[in-house]
């Protein structure tokens, strides 16, 4: 679990991060969603340790960031693994050699170790024929399995998304949500994912922070979403036509 208590923070005079609290449980997928300029990334970059924030604790599993020795949030970092926006792949590696990075960087392995763990991701992501390719030879939907894998690899307590779904089909974006929903449950990981996709909302959001301004403006689930009545919530969600008449059935339902 993660927790997050009043973490403010700021670049200059530009207060980014107004006071935020809130929790991400083990097993659950969580996603963070708001418009751009909201403080999404920076809220992930603090997540992530990345920033420090000037006021306010991070927490996990009971150990607030702030108080670990610089041994301890190295070990911390091990713990976490990242799904970038653009898959961030090393185009000169191979695919396996992509996944097996973080082992070569955080573990005493030896390299029939890290080639058994990277076989075992490589088929849990559907990708187990795809060992020698390079990245440029595969679809995006391959390379987001291929990250994913390599967050993956070194058994993370924490994966954290960042817009996993950019840049794919429809079609493609399901797929993922539901790897990254499965791999949490299956692992029991804590996962947060920032997002501007609503299919992606609707379809694992069991649970939702929406950011407005650098403040937390609501928390929920994809199965609350529909009824709050949070006006900023609604502008963002029900932005679309789609989602307008999602609600409006939703509505119609229960009346």
């Amino acid at each position: 679990m993660i927790e997050v208590k009043d973490v403010h923070k700021s670049f200059g005079e530009a207060h980014i991060l107004k006071g935020i609290s809130t929790s991400f449980e083990k097993g659950k997928t969580s996603l963070v969603i708001g418009q751009s300029g909201s403080g999404k990334t920076v809220f992930l970059k603090c997540l992530l340790g990345l920033f420090s924030p000037e006021k306010g604790t991070i927490s996990y599993d009971g150990k607030a960031y702030s108080d670990l020795s610089d041994d301890q949030k190295r070990d911390l970092r091990a713990e976490m693994g990242m799904v970038f926006q653009g898959s961030a792949l090393f185009d000169s590696m191979t695919i396996a050699e992509n996944v097996m990075f973080p082992l070569r960087m955080f573990t005493k392995q030896s390299k029939s170790e890290m080639q058994d763990r990277v076989n075992f991701v490589l088929k849990r992501v559907n990708l187990e024929d795809a060992h020698n390719k390079k990245p440029s030879e595969a679809s995006g939907g391959m390379q987001k399995r291929v990250a994913i894998a390599r967050a993956i690899v070194n058994r993370p307590k924490y994966l954290f998304c960042d817009e996993p779904n950019s840049g794919l089909d429809p079609k493609t974006a399901i797929v993922i949500d539901n790897l990254i929903q499965e791999i949490t449950e299956e692992y029991n990981i804590t996962t947060i994912i920032n997002s501007h996709d609503m299919n992606s909302v609707m379809e694992i959001g069991q649970k939702i922070v929406f950011l407005k301004d650098g403040h937390k403006a609501w928390e929920g689930s994809n199965k609350t979403i529909f009824k709050t009545d949070n006006e900023a919530v609604t502008n963002f969600v029900y932005s679309s036509e789609l989602f307008k008449k999602v609600r409006q059935m939703y509505i119609e339902e229960r009346e």
